[in-house]
């Protein structure tokens, strides 16, 4: 014969899950600016800009654009916060930042221990993502780097084409 749960048990289970609930919540708040590693987000502010602080710039960068939008850029995994200032100096906004993978195309390959990490947006290539294998993550930096001058030579002698 099967019984119910007592009263006791149903109890702390309804504390526990109260208390994973808030865990999980404590995480994000409806004001965080949630921002993906290597990409942007826009924050349009109520009014002018004079002075951007960014808490930890390892974290996050931001650039103004125009008088009162700011391009936030996740550059490392992580939370800070951003705090824009009029020409008074008085506090516009200050907003959390948190900075987050983007797992909707990411492919991870484990090798043990080791971590390789692929962007597929159909085809998979090779990704710089924190935490991968030392090995992997150097290689493909140096290919990164390669391209990039390769494009801004390109670009700085009028895309000539490399003659």
């Amino acid at each position: 014969m099967q019984t119910s749960p007592s009263r006791h048990t149903r109890s702390l289970l309804k504390v526990a899950l109260a208390a994973m609930f808030s865990v999980v919540a404590g995480v994000a708040s409806a004001n965080d600016l949630i921002v993906r590693y290597d990409q942007s987000q826009l924050l349009r502010l109520p009014r002018a800009i004079s002075q951007v602080i960014i808490g930890n710039p390892s974290i996050a960068d931001a650039s103004v654009q125009g008088t009162n939008l700011i391009v936030v850029t996740g550059k490392t995994f992580g939370v800070t916060n951003i705090i824009a200032l009029d020409k008074q100096g008085n506090v516009i906004q200050d907003q959390r930042v948190i900075v987050q993978r983007d797992d909707v195309r990411m492919v991870n390959l484990h090798k043990g221990s080791q971590r390789q990490s692929f962007t597929c947006a159909p085809n998979c290539t090779p990704t710089v993502t924190i935490g991968d294998d030392k090995e992997f993550f150097e290689t493909i930096s140096a290919h990164s780097q390669k391209k990039t001058q390769f494009s801004s030579s390109e670009s700085d002698s009028g895309g000539g084409g490399g003659q």
